[in-house]
């Protein structure tokens, strides 16, 4: 017998659920592959194929999915390594740091995220991580000497904030003395180039450090370059009050900084520190990741439910604010679920893990909130590309600011527009922009998780501005996917037996229906009686039960079976069952609208959404009755999962290009559906786990008038993004001309600077204030 290997490529690009179906068809038939399958939410291609050959059929299987499918690119996985990197203040840096380890060779991807300190580096081959560690950490410490490369991050040392303002103190006290005392020009001019070098040693430092390594555009050059030149025309007090002033700006801004990564960090703190399990007869305090399925653990009044589990005992209260955004505690009986992330507020529980720590609810929304940096905005990278050419620019302009009007102006004087030149250099940072922007939307992710709404990146974000829109699944999604059996329709035979009947149908379906026929059946099945179990997808299910043949499903499954049924006149989502090839008759199953669905629609409307479409696997009878409750434009009923994505398309050709469309699911059949939609939205309390992976934006609790409240924030966050570009840049443009003409001096340079940008961090803070929107 042959060997044969397993082997997994990455298809990114992947969006499209009959692209997957059309690769995996190609791929099968390849030569040498055993089998293949494509996991469409997690963008994978697992194929089996010779041992001996599996490097070949890799290639074929690359060349092919690149002929199939232009766009998608087939990639064996390599690893992911996160680091921190403590010390980090400077935006610039951290965006020259980011550009040169994604230049790196074998990086597939690297994102430094400013706000959080953290770099996260692909490689696409593990066993060139080491490697590119290594040169990864040369390169920080040739552009940020200071910062420190670790796997854990630190906080800042109070000490550090001390040594700042103790040298700034000094400094100012001797720049001071030597303005004030009335001494020799020599002694004044050792004051002055003491307070200097005590004050801006470290920037001079850094400067000539950087122009050594070729890195020479940044505010460390800027200031070494200004102040120097005021040194050399005379302006020894301007000289060391603007590197007085500079310095002071940047601790402001630190600890500005510092103050808005501590507020997203607290919304952060759901993170369980251990767990209580229960071994024989002790309890043992252990780390929630060491804890399996199936371990019992003890959960007490006052602490973090540490995993997803089952209550088997006990009564409580829980506090799901961290994760839901709600303040209304929720009831904890025997049976209920309970989520990693809340707070035992009364009794003891006691609960069985139903999942491990890396799979659980609170672990899954710190990847989301932690990483959703790593997807920017358009804005951010329009502000991104324009500070790397802005800078460069601005020195050239001073330079011909200094040089030639005194070489083409009559009574023009060097010293004169040196001066202006230097005045025009300090004005010109970035850092208001480089700085506020990308911490505006990380707010605005972290603002929008303190209501609940887990936003997976800021151009998910930004998308959101351009909603016109918005489709609906109806099961879980406007309706609550509580159902109850209302009517219960035999013929030739007891209400009893067609309930019967049909709980044998249903006994190994977890869908809401299923469980609602069951819990109307009420006792036990023997599964030893059950055989030959077939789902056929969007029809029902066929089954042997007691030696009887079932099948049980909607009209088209009758039809399909050719079996005659009768059409109910009652309202609801209809099951039909027959026996051995007999009509048997029907059950009627409702669901309930969501309290707030109508909310929902008509917030959408007062925001500008245009169009509101529900896409329905349920009866047209049902679809209509609910579209006409809610008032929505449209509804598409009976359809299959590859039915919604074809309505999906119809509607995309009707928006406009720079329109945005969203889809709002919760099963495991809406994957498709939220991964073609611009911006997916899943309900995280019911969903499954598929739309939730495959969803750009998470509702936890399930509320659909949330989708309006993520719109809102989004506009907030916009707006206030928006306010930093025109405040930062209409600062600038006005005080470049003043210094251009003469009228501004280094003074107001250096409010124009650090000003500006302690001013911009402020405003962007304001972002995550969202409690009563």
């Amino acid at each position: 017998m042959e060997k044969t290997a397993k082997r997994q490529l990455v298809l990114d690009g992947l969006d499209c659920a009959n692209c997957a179906a059309k690769i995996e068809n190609g791929v099968g038939q390849l030569d040498g592959i055993s089998s293949c399958a494509v996991n469409f939410v997690n963008k994978t291609l697992t194929i089996e194929a010779d041992a001996a050959r599996a490097d070949a059929v890799v290639t074929d299987v690359k060349q092919l999915v690149h002929k199939l499918e232009p766009h998608i690119t087939a990639t064996e996985p390599g690893q992911k390594a996160t680091f921190f990197l403590n010390g980090l203040d400077c935006a610039n840096c951290a965006l020259k740091i980011e550009t040169q380890v994604k230049e790196l060779p074998h990086v597939v991807d690297g994102h430094l995220d400013f706000i959080s300190k953290k770099l996260t580096i692909s490689v696409a081959d593990k066993r060139q991580l080491s490697a590119v560690t290594d040169e990864m950490k040369a390169i920080v410490k040739r552009l940020e000497p200071d910062v420190q490369v670790t796997t854990v991050e630190k906080t800042e040392e109070a000490s550090d904030i001390k040594s700042i303002i103790a040298k700034l103190a000094i400094g100012g006290a001797l720049g001071l003395l030597a303005f004030t005392l009335p001494v020799p020009d020599w002694i004044a001019l050792i004051l002055f180039v003491t307070a200097y070098f005590i004050a801006g040693g470290d920037v001079i430092l850094k400067a000539g450090r950087n122009i050594v390594r070729g890195q020479i555009f940044d505010e460390n050059f800027l200031m070494a370059l200004a102040t120097l030149g005021a040194f050399a025309i005379g302006e020894y007090p301007e000289a060391v009050a603007v590197m007085l002033f500079y310095q002071l700006g940047e601790l402001f801004q630190s600890i500005a900084v510092n103050r808005s990564r501590r507020s997203i960090s607290a919304l952060l703190q759901i993170r369980p520190d251990y767990a209580n399990v229960q071994r024989g007869d002790d309890v043992l305090q252990v780390a929630p990741e060491s804890v399996r399925v199936g371990d019992i653990i003890i959960i007490k009044p006052g602490e973090k439910v540490p995993l997803d589990g089952k209550v088997l005992s006990g009564m409580s209260m829980l506090d799901t604010s961290a994760l839901t955004g709600e303040s209304m505690p929720r009831e904890a009986v025997p049976g209920n679920e309970v989520l990693s992330g809340f707070i035992n507020n009364s009794g003891v529980l006691t609960v069985e893990v139903t999942k491990e720590f890396g799979e659980s609810t609170v672990s899954k929304i710190l990847d989301l909130v932690q990483n959703a940096s790593s997807r920017k905005a358009p804005t951010e990278n329009f502000i991104t590309k324009f500070a790397r050419y802005y800078t460069p620019g601005v020195v050239i302009t001073a330079a011909a600011l200094a040089l030639l009007p005194p070489l083409l102006l009559e009574g023009a004087t060097f010293s004169e527009w040196i001066y202006r030149a230097l005045v025009f250099l300090v004005i010109s940072c970035p850092c208001a922009l480089v700085v506020s922007i990308p911490l505006g939307f990380f707010g605005g992710i972290g603002g929008a998780s303190k209501q609940g709404i887990l936003v997976k990146g800021s151009n998910y974000l930004e998308a959101l501005n351009d909603v016109t829109h918005v489709v609906f699944d109806k099961t879980g999604t406007l309706t609550k996917g509580k159902f109850a059996v209302t009517t219960v329709h035999p013929i030739d035979m007891t209400k009893e037996e067609l309930l019967q009947y049909a709980a044998y149908a249903e006994v190994h379906s977890n869908h809401p229906i299923a469980l609602s026929i069951r819990n109307a059946y009420g006792t036990n099945i023997d599964d030893a009686l059950i055989s030959d179990y077939t789902e056929i997808a969007g029809h029902g299910i066929t089954v042997k039960a007691d030696g009887r043949t079932v099948v049980a499903g909607n009209a088209k499954l009758m039809q399909k079976e050719n079996i005659a049924y009768t059409e109910p006149t009652e309202i609801g989502t209809v099951v039909h069952v027959a026996v051995d090839g007999r009509y048997a008759g029907y059950l009627v199953i409702t669901d309930a609208i969501k309290e707030d669905a109508a909310k929902a629609i008509s917030e959408l409307r007062a925001l500008g959404i245009t169009k509101t479409v529900m896409l329905t696997g349920d009866s047209k009878a049902v679809g209509d009755a609910v579209g006409r409750a809610l008032g929505l434009d449209e509804v598409h009923a009976e359809l299959l999962p590859h039915e919604k994505v074809d309505e999906m398309e119809k509607l995309y050709a009707q928006k406009g290009a720079k329109e945005k469309l969203i889809f709002v699911g919760d099963g495991i059949n809406d994957t498709p559906v939220l991964a073609r939609a611009d911006v997916g939205f899943a309900m995280g309390g019911l969903g499954s786990d598929a739309a939730i992976e495959a969803a750009d934006v998470v509702i936890m609790n399930d509320e659909p008038s949330k989708i309006a409240a993520a719109i809102r924030i989004a506009k907030r966050t916009r707006r206030i993004v928006w306010q930093n570009i025109i405040f930062a840049l209409g600062v600038k443009a006005g005080f470049l001309l003043l210094g251009a003409f003469g009228i501004a001096t280094m003074w107001e340079a250096v409010f124009s600077d650090v000003g500006v940008t302690v001013l911009a961090i402020l405003n962007a803070m304001r972002v995550l204030r969202v409690k009563d929107l």
